[in-house]
């Protein structure tokens, strides 16, 4: 059924998501798992965990996953024009974090797709082995982001000065190897077929608040005043279907809520807004956006 719902069906239910809300694991199927072992230990600093189905999740060590793969060699490779996955962004705690981040990328001889400054926050743009979007980020503190007269928040796409995030290691006495303590998944940004579509999903039935609309064709939302927890882009995916089934690409990724009283509540307006819900196993929901991104919904 189509998810062209405004918040305003359901007035007697909460509409907005807590501020407690956050991203959790995303996953993917890759067709190397090997090489894309390497890849997230090695250039990215992941910790890897064994998972019974084959699979490998990568986290900071001794912290919940952050990315887990799922292997198959015969899956189709990635689609870029159909809709799914534009980049996962994993959050580093600090200025000097990305740093480190920016280092082992060197120092593993991997290419950057680019790098920029969002005023909100610093960004280096890679893809892996399998051509998946990755964006490793810091934030900048809250009370420095920028509001227009209308109070909306400000974000921009400028160039990132690497000489300046390179000197962060100034006379530190080498690069981490993994990521620290309480690196997490910042944001997921996906590629959906129509905005509006997308919009009154993840506004009007899930209770995201929209925080940024200034970029064509893309639409940022977020709970608790975040800049953004999903970014929605339609710059190579309009109009277009969901990847052939099994493709190398993303699997689905986790949106964390504050409690299972939150999730109960939020079950409901999917109900009430005629959405099918797939079961998971453990408490919580699994639930497709218009575009066909799988969305799984945990208490936290």
């Amino acid at each position: 059924m189509s998810a062209n719902v405004s918040r305003r069906a359901h007035p007697a239910l909460p509409v907005a998501l807590d501020a407690g809300t956050e991203m959790g694991a995303v996953r993917l199927t890759v067709s190397d798992l090997a090489r894309s072992r390497s890849f997230y230990e090695r250039a990215l600093g992941l910790v890897p965990t064994e998972l019974s189905d084959g699979g490998l999740a990568f986290g900071p060590l001794g912290e919940p996953a952050l990315v887990e793969l799922a292997p198959d060699a015969s899956a189709p490779g990635l689609d870029r024009r159909a809709t799914g996955l534009f980049h996962l962004a994993i959050l580093v705690p600090s200025r000097l974090d990305l740093a480190h981040a920016l280092a082992r990328l060197a120092q593993a001889r991997w290419p950057l797709d680019g790098a920029s400054d969002h005023l909100v926050s610093e960004a280096l743009y890679l893809s892996d082995p399998d051509g998946n979007g990755i964006e490793i980020y810091r934030d900048r503190p809250r009370e420095q982001w920028g509001h227009d007269e209308s109070g909306n928040l400000q974000m921009a796409t400028l160039a990132l000065d690497l000489k300046s995030l390179a000197g962060e290691l100034s006379g530190k006495p080498a690069i981490a190897a993994a990521v620290a303590p309480g690196t997490r998944m910042g944001h997921v940004h996906l590629q959906v077929a129509d905005i509006q579509e997308a919009e009154s999903f993840y506004h009007g039935v899930l209770g995201f608040d929209v925080t940024v609309r200034g970029y064509p064709g893309a639409l940022f939302v977020s709970a608790g005043g975040y800049h953004h927890h999903i970014g929605l882009n339609t710059w190579n995916s309009a109009g277009s279907s969901p990847p052939a089934p099994g493709s190398v690409g993303l699997r689905s990724f986790d949106v964390r809520l504050s409690d299972e009283a939150e999730l109960d509540q939020l079950l409901a307006r999917i109900e009430a807004a005629g959405l099918p819900v797939e079961p998971i196993d453990g408490p919580g929901a699994l639930v497709r956006d218009p575009s066909g991104n799988a969305v799984v919904l945990r208490p936290r």
